[in-house]
C-alpha cells in the first residue's frame, strides 16, 4: 500500500475522525496496513472506491478546461458588470481554484490511502465550499450567464454531486470496516490477556496440562 503525505493538521485530522465517527455512528481512526497482521487477524479486502477514484480522475482533466473557459468568459462580460459582481466573481474563481487543488488531492490520499479524516474532508470541502460557488455561477442571473459558462458549469455540477455521493458512500464502507478492525483487535486483547491470566494461576506455561501428570516409574509402584 503506497504511503501518501496528508497537509492536514494532526489536531484537525482528529476533529475529521471524529466527524466522521459521529456522522456514520462508528469509532474509527485510519486505516493503517502495516498493522493489519495484527493478533492473528488478517485484513486483505480493500475498500477503496472505483467510482470515486474514476470521478477524481476525470475531474483533474476537466478542471483545466473549466478554469480557461470560466476566465475567458469573465473577461468577455467583466466591464459590463457592476462593481460588487466583479468582485464577487474574481473571488468566487479564486477560492474555488485554491480549494479544488487541495480538495482533488486529499479526495486521492483518502480514497487510496484509505484514510477516513482526508476523505472526510474531501466532502466538507465539495459540500460547504464548492457546491455553494457553482451554484451562485449558475442560479445568479446577475452575473450574466453566458451559454458557455451555463455549459461547463452545469457539466462541473454533475460531476461534483457525483463525487459527494460517491465519497459519502466511500466513507460509510471505510468506517464499517474499521469498526470491524476495532472490535477484532478488541477481543483478541481480551482473548490474549485472558490467556496469560490463566497461565499465570495455574503456575504453568500456556498450552500445558492443568493436572500433575506422574512419573513413568511411578504407576507400576
Amino acid at each position: 500500500m503506497p504511503m501518501f503525505y496528508s497537509p492536514v493538521p494532526e489536531s484537525l485530522r482528529m476533529g475529521l475522525t471524529y466527524v466522521g465517527s459521529s456522522v456514520f455512528n462508528n469509532r474509527t481512526a485510519d486505516s493503517d496496513f502495516t498493522k493489519e497482521q495484527e493478533d492473528g487477524y488478517v485484513v486483505n479486502k480493500l475498500v477503496s472506491h472505483l467510482p470515486l477514484q474514476m470521478l477524481l480522475y476525470f475531474n483533474m482533466f476537466y478542471f483545466p478546461c473549466w478554469w480557461f473557459s470560466a476566465v475567458f468568459m469573465l473577461e468577455v462580460k467583466f466591464y459590463y458588470l457592476p462593481g460588487y459582481y466583479q468582485a464577487l466573481l474574481i473571488t468566487g474563481v479564486t477560492l474555488l481554484t485554491i480549494i479544488e487543488v487541495v480538495r482533488l488531492y486529499l479526495g486521492y490520499i483518502g480514497n487510496l490511502g484509505e484514510k477516513v479524516p482526508e476523505l472526510s474532508a474531501f466532502w466538507l470541502l465539495s459540500f460547504m465550499f464548492q457546491l455553494p460557488v457553482l451554484l451562485f455561477f449558475l442560479t445568479d442571473e446577475g452575473i450574466i450567464i453566458l451559454p458557455l459558462e451555463r455549459a461547463v458549469h452545469s457539466l462541473y455540477l454533475l460531476i461534483l454531486l457525483a463525487e459527494i455521493l460517491a465519497s459519502l458512500r466511500a466513507v460509510r464502507t471505510m468506517t464499517r470496516k474499521l469498526t470491524l478492525l476495532f472490535h477484532l483487535r478488541q477481543f483478541a486483547k481480551v482473548e490474549s490477556f485472558s490467556h496469560a491470566r490463566m497461565s499465570t494461576v495455574s503456575g504453568l506455561t500456556y498450552h500445558r496440562g492443568v493436572l500433575p501428570v506422574s512419573p513413568t516409574q511411578d504407576l507400576y509402584l
